[in-house]
């Protein structure tokens, strides 16, 4: 039993090694890319190439909606049986981002834009599609627990964006080097990672794969009788999710559209610049208890709740502690190295990442406490709360942009992030303990 537990803990060591090392490739060729466009481009364009990407960034939750995150639920409840979701699940991707991306042509053409923003809000709509084939494909290997494919697929965009963008910056010269052409290429990647996606969903249709945790294949259950669910059975359960997803981008992401609108694309590429620095610190967790645990944890919310309590407990501590030594990093090295990487332009940035770096302990541990929240049917609730989040980062966002500028915005997401860490944890405690308490009793 010893020798299996010990081969058990090397062998979640490894796909959490595996996880990280493309984490950090990726985050290091993600950051690359701004770095790149940054040096480039004027701060203006550069502000406006953000603005766009964050905003279509902003909605690309709503194509799909949450299937993926309800995929990992039913998969991990129902083992194989879930394979009979997958047709309506495919109706509903399909409708839900064809009319994703018509809004965003819409919102484009009809927007107050000029010509240059409506261009690159359209080129940059493909990039839904490439993140609907991540996720889905990021899916198929996570219920596998083959991470070394999820760790590629977290990888692959940003390599190849980088790779893009800097061939062209090569082959035409920066005076040459245009911002649409840094939006193409996001959309040829995109275009890639769809054609990738498809052939591995056509896999997972199949049922050609391995379903972790769960033994035997899948056995064919046409001819007999079990229930196919509807396209509307895939919306109820999937909402949640996706909601979710929606929440958290406006009180993550949405800080760089208001700055722009509110002021301008060049306070929109200075901010952008901070937004960037404190996503690579973000992918930790983000890649720790949504790649890796999660699964995981679905599973253990149905079958061990004693493993997935002290899991809980654990994390918290850990989360806190790397939170705090992030936090600590990033006021060291935010003042020399952010200049020196993206030049004198982008200088007012580093005050912006010193405000921005208080939040990170409470995002490290909202990212512990919140992986709990989707478990079982604690989703709805998780919902409320960042809906609650949400509307306090928008409110915070409305009455400090115009009179603080880029600080306020920065201000406004730190008390997101306590509110936020703060309102998981409380509930965590009322409902999934007592819960807990129950069940052992």
């Amino acid at each position: 039993m010893g020798i299996k537990r010990l081969l058990k803990h090397k062998k979640s060591a490894g796909a959490v090694a595996i996880l990280l090392m493309a984490t950090i490739a990726g985050a290091a060729l993600n950051f690359g890319v701004q770095v790149l466009l940054a040096r480039v481009l004027d701060v203006e364009a550069f502000g406006a190439f953000s603005s766009s990407l964050a905003m279509v960034t902003l909605v690309a939750p709503l194509a799909g909606f949450g299937v993926s995150g309800y995929w990992l639920k039913l998969y991990g409840h129902e083992g194989w049986a879930a394979q009979r979701w997958l047709p309506a699940s495919f109706r509903f991707l399909l409708m839900s981002t064809s009319l994703v991306i018509v809004a965003v042509f819409v919102w484009a053409w009809l927007g107050p834009h000029d010509d240059l923003i409506a261009m690159l809000l359209v080129l940059l709509s493909t990039v839904i599609l490439g993140q609907l084939a991540v996720e889905l494909s990021s899916v198929k290997y996570q219920l596998e627990g083959k991470y070394g494919g999820v760790a590629l697929w977290q990888f692959l965009p940003h390599f190849l964006r980088f790779a893009g963008v800097a061939a062209l910056v090569l082959a035409l010269g920066q005076e040459r080097f245009e911002v649409t052409y840094a939006a193409s290429v996001f959309a040829i990647v995109a275009i890639i990672l769809l054609v990738l996606g498809a052939r591995q969903m056509l896999k997972f249709t199949r049922a050609d794969f391995v379903l972790e945790g769960h033994l035997g294949v899948f056995s064919d259950t046409r001819g007999r009788d079990v229930k196919s669910p509807t396209m509307i059975e895939v919306m109820s359960g999937s909402w949640p999710f996706g909601l979710a997803g929606i929440f958290y981008l406006i009180y993550f992401q949405s800080d760089i559209i208001l700055v722009k609108y509110l002021v301008d694309d060049v306070a929109a590429g200075i901010y952008n610049v901070a937004f960037v620095v404190m996503a690579a610190v973000y992918l930790f967790p983000s890649v720790l208890y949504q790649k890796f645990l999660l699964p995981k944890l679905h599973r253990w919310a149905y079958h061990d709740s004693g493993r997935l309590a002290r899991i809980y407990r654990v994390g918290n501590i850990v989360m806190l502690a790397l939170g705090v030594l992030a936090m600590l990093m990033l006021w060291l090295l935010a003042p020399p190295v952010l200049p020196w990487l993206f030049g004198g332009d982008y200088r007012d940035a580093v005050a912006l990442v010193m405000i921005l770096a208080v939040a990170a302990p409470f995002r490290f541990l909202a990212s512990s406490a919140g992986a709990m929240l989707v478990t079982r049917d604690y989703i709805r609730l998780k919902v409320k709360l960042m809906g609650g989040a949400a509307l306090v980062n928008i409110v915070l966002n409305l009455l400090m942009i115009p009179e603080y500028g880029a600080v306020g915005a920065a201000v406004a997401t730190v008390v997101t992030e306590v509110f936020t860490a703060a309102v998981y944890i409380f509930y965590i405690r009322k409902k999934f303990f007592e819960s807990y308490a129950t069940e052992k009793n």
